[in-house]
């Protein structure tokens, strides 16, 4: 999952993607101070595979 985190107005509003493509396309687009994050839940069985 792919979190943008948007700062703007003394506003913070967070938007969730299920793809990196999807979260980068509206990234660049998107006015306002901003951070792009992934989150990696440890439980997820995907997770394993690319570490081991």
């Amino acid at each position: 999952m792919w979190i943008i985190t948007l700062y703007k107005n003394r506003d913070i509003v967070m938007y969730e993607f299920e793809t990196e493509q999807a979260a980068r396309e509206v990234f660049y687009n998107i006015q306002g101070n901003k951070i792009l994050s992934e989150v990696i839940y440890f439980n997820d069985p995907g997770l394993a595979y690319r570490i081991g």
